[in-house]
């Protein structure tokens, strides 16, 4: 894949499993949520290995270690091993690392996750800002009881030209029982107090898709996530496919809205789409796209939908072509509502 402007959904003869070697797997959103796993995940994916699909956790959450997100991921039915688990609190530390000398002192905003990755690389998490020679402050997602504290302590810190370190930036996260503030959200508070701007690990930044390639060795690999501006957008400048499933962040209007860097190269209900092949777009004489029952047109201002019966996920493929390529460089604004209504989206 190249970074070219995708006008429609692509379609694929083989199933995606078989496809391409190795998953790179969302987890919030994707495989879980809330902790729950999301319904046809766990039978999913133990298809895909044993179908000969390797599976790596790619996630944005720097919670939990790697450890215990495979103890968690085994406990839903999906036997994993930490070193199929890549987080963004190991491709921060990575980063942390790179530019401070070994032994430095990280005051640390976030979960076990983040210290754990810390000492990996060589640094000593702490907790006060007051720590003498202190080199980095580093935030990730530390779960809902965060405490408000902690953002003060931050900022304290860069205050006092501390350089700043984000896992990621995730406005949101889903839980079980829906959409919640995510690591970004914190991260912005602390941008208000301070003014400054951190570096940041996670996806859709390079130093995320680094660390993935590291350690997965995956020679074609197959990003599945749930969010368009990182998941997509990480897989997009990684260069490499992408497919979204619609059990987490993107709903069906957010997808015919993305622009060029946000658009999958697959669309799935869940990740049943693992183990199947994806329809084609075509275009229609001339006159829209096609897929399966299905004929997506963009008139005027809305994006009109023709057809009686199939796949309503067939109908949303459509329609993406229709907006995309009406929307070319940017976002499409025309009217989809009717047309969703008519797929049950």
């Amino acid at each position: 894949m190249t970074r070219q402007r995708r006008t429609r959904p692509a379609g694929s003869e083989r199933s995606l499993h078989q496809a391409y070697d190795t998953a790179l797997l969302d987890l919030d959103g994707v495989v879980y949520a809330g902790g729950r796993a999301i319904a046809h995940a766990v039978d999913s994916l133990v298809a895909a290995r044993a179908g000969g699909m390797h599976l790596a956790y790619v996630t944005n959450n720097a919670l939990r270690t790697p450890e215990a997100v495979a103890a968690h991921l085994t406990e839903l039915g999906i036997p994993s091993e930490a070193a199929e688990v890549v987080t963004s609190a190991q491709a921060v530390a990575r980063m942390i690392a790179d530019q401070v000398p070994a032994g430095s002192k990280v005051l640390v905003i976030g979960g076990d996750g983040l210290r754990v990755a810390l000492r990996e690389r060589g640094l000593v998490p702490v907790e006060s800002a007051d720590e003498e020679g202190l080199a980095a402050v580093v935030q990730g997602f530390g779960g809902f009881d965060l405490p408000w504290g902690r953002l003060a302590e931050a900022s304290y810190a860069i205050n006092r030209g501390v350089p700043w370190f984000a896992s990621n930036t995730d406005l949101t996260i889903p839980s079980a029982r829906g959409i919640a503030p995510g690591n970004g959200a914190a991260v912005e508070a602390v941008r208000i107090a301070t003014g400054a701007v951190p570096q940041v690990a996670g996806k859709p930044w390079p130093p995320m898709h680094r660390e993935t390639v590291l350690r997965t060795g995956a020679k074609r690999p197959l990003v599945v996530g749930d969010r368009l501006d990182t998941d997509i957008e990480g897989a997009f400048n990684g260069e490499v496919d992408s497919l979204l499933v619609l059990t987490g962040v993107t709903d069906a209007e957010l997808l015919l809205r993305a622009e060029p860097r946000h658009r999958p190269t697959y669309v799935d209900r869940d990740l049943r789409g693992l183990l199947t092949g994806q329809p084609e777009v075509v275009g229609a004489a001339g006159e829209g796209f096609r897929c399966g029952g299905w004929t997506a047109v963009a008139l005027d201002d809305v994006l009109d939908l023709r057809g009686e019966d199939g796949d309503p996920l067939d109908g949303l493929r459509a329609l993406c072509a229709a907006a995309w390529t009406r929307a070319g460089e940017g976002s499409c604004g025309l009217d989809a509502d009717k047309a969703l209504a008519r797929l049950g989206l």
